[in-house]
């Protein structure tokens, strides 16, 4: 049996190993776009556990495997990474309150992963990191009947990881043209390896370098009790507590409670706990209503105005700069709903934040160069939109899982839109109707930017042989609503034939986005030379976005 501790140390070199392993993860994706690569996600995701679990010593099984499962809901990014959170999620189910690991909860462990997992993906796909995860659980049930014991039962699951692993080919064409397995398997199997050098030899293997995925610190990075977002302090004191649930009450109960008594109230609950935040002047009643429910823990008050006297010179220089980017925030206060709607859009770029922002968007998150924030990025720009209803546009197919994971967890309503790009996100704000219902602007904004045609011209992350393309690194891309229509080498044939291929006999405007790596006066050019061809068709606009990696996104309408 494996108790607390070593659960601890596998999770930790786990994330050490898919770390020391990314770039070669990263590598097998078989689609070249330098776009959410899956090695980086996995690596980003597993890590926000272990950072957690390096404060846990002594633990229970049960708690770390929860410590792990929430830490990794909220440090998801990509797919992958929500995936694999997922499938580690579902393994916390399996050890529910048990004190140690063994050969029984293990292998059922696994299967309520697989569960979680392929239940969370609308279209499963075979050959993939469903694949790898699904075969290890079935012949970690085989070798719990056959009698293994614990550790036997993890090196069948791991067996049966690589087994399909390396079967992925003969599922997916793709992989086996390119010579490849899937990438997401491979993570998998890489995380399990981090875990069974601690369950075997009782080794941590330790990570090669500081992790280049890493948010980098920012200055001032702890909030004060005042809150960066924080307007006019009505009640005096940031009251925080947990509470280890002891009965059925209903914690809406005690949300009434301390709602009577104050504001800015957030209460999440689980099986197990409550998690309280208010701002009161009595922080003493919140704690006695709260016992109500159960004994008390990690109890805190902040007096708001002596910290917002002391600090109000640093709250204020990181209040300018804080809604760029809500990575690297530990600790943030929640807003009160003001208004009944509100956005949150994830992009990058300067040009394009003050767009979104121009459009009605309260917080736009950037994702960097690869544009995946986190889930816990998108549920702090969601918390901190003071709106009943939040819309959350993630305008990247490898965000939308990810903003989904806000959906359960978040205070208030959060409605994600399906926007796959930058123009559906920009067409969806368009279609907004303040008078409508939030179902009825969801409809609607859905049906908006379902109409909207994307193409962006980026470039080669690596060689790759893709949809029957020999493709060469640092190649031009060019893609029609997500597939790969050519390649090219010309940056100006590229944008022109592009164009024409998306265009339709009904095609009335074209928008075009240029990135940080053109130029004012090369974007001039281009647009005198789309005009010259195809200007009396329609009418063509340019934006300056200033978006990294892809260096055109153009839209028709």
């Amino acid at each position: 049996m494996f108790n607390g501790d070593t659960l601890r140390d596998a999770v930790i070199s786990a994330a050490n190993n898919i770390t020391n392993n990314r770039k070669q993860v990263d590598d097998l994706n078989v689609f070249p776009v330098p776009d959410g690569d899956t090695g980086t996600n996995m690596s980003m995701t597993v890590n926000a556990a272990a950072r957690e679990l390096e404060k846990l010593s002594g633990a229970s099984a049960t708690k770390v495997a929860d410590v792990v499962a929430t830490a990794m809901l909220r440090g998801a990014r990509g797919n992958s990474g929500v995936i694999t959170s997922l499938l580690f999620r579902g393994f916390s189910k399996g050890l529910k309150d048990c004190e140690e690991v063994n050969a029984k909860n293990l292998a059922e462990a696994f299967k309520l992963g697989v569960d979680a997992a392929y239940k969370a993906v609308m279209k499963p796909t075979e050959g993939t990191i469903l694949t790898v995860a699904r075969v290890a659980s079935e012949y970690a049930e085989k070798a719990l009947k056959a009698g293994a014991d614990t550790l036997g039962v993890f090196e069948a699951a791991m067996e049966g990881a690589n087994v399909a692993l390396a079967d992925t080919p003969n599922l997916l064409p793709v992989l086996k043209k390119a010579g490849v397995v899937d990438a997401g398997g491979k993570g998998y199997t890489v995380i399990l390896e981090g875990m069974y050098s601690v369950f075997k030899d009782s080794v941590i293997i330790k990570s090669n370098a500081l992790s280049a995925d890493e948010p980098e610190e920012e200055e001032n990075q702890s909030r004060n009790a005042a809150g960066e977002f924080e307007g006019e302090i009505t009640f005096t004191y940031c009251t925080e507590f947990i509470v280890n649930r002891s009965n059925e009450k209903e914690p809406a109960q005690l949300r009434a409670y301390l709602e009577s008594i104050g504001d800015c109230v957030v209460v999440v609950d689980s099986d197990e706990i409550i998690k309280v935040h208010v701002h009161t002047d009595h922080p003493g009643n919140a704690f006695e209503k709260g016992l109500e429910f159960g004994s008390l823990v990690n109890m805190k008050v902040e007096n708001m105005r002596d910290q917002h006297e002391r600090q109000k010179h640093d709250a204020k220089g990181e209040k300018k700069k804080a809604p760029k980017n809500l990575q690297g925030t530990e600790r943030y206060t929640p807003v009160a709903p003001e208004k009944p709607f509100g956005f949150v859009s994830v992009s990058a770029g300067e040009g394009l934040e003050e767009l979104f922002k121009e459009l009605g968007a309260d917080i736009v998150v950037s994702g960097g160069q690869t544009m995946n924030p986190s889930t816990d990025d998108i549920l702090k720009a969601v918390e901190l939109t003071p709106a009943e209803t939040v819309f959350v546009l993630p305008n990247n197919k490898n965000i939308i899982m990810a903003a989904e994971q806000v959906i359960p967890i978040s205070t208030r309503k959060v409605i994600v839109l399906h926007t796959k790009t930058i123009p559906q996100g920009i067409s969806a704000m368009l279609t907004f109707d303040p008078d409508a219902s939030d179902d009825e602007n969801a409809i609607n904004m859905q049906n908006a930017f379902s109409q909207v045609s994307t193409g962006q011209i980026t470039f080669a992350a690596r060689d790759s042989d893709y949809e029957g393309f020999k493709i060469k690194q640092g190649e031009l891309l060019a893609l029609n609503n997500g597939k790969l229509s050519f390649v090219e080498k010309d940056i100006t044939k590229c944008v022109l034939k592009l164009t024409g291929k998306m265009l339709k006999n009904t095609s009335s405007v074209v928008t075009v986005i240029y990135g940080e790596d053109i130029t004012d006066r090369q974007a001039a050019k281009m647009e005198s030379e789309l005009n010259a061809k195809y200007g009396k068709k329609v009418d063509i606009t340019f934006i300056k976005g200033g978006q990294p990696v892809y260096y055109y996104i153009i839209s028709v309408e």
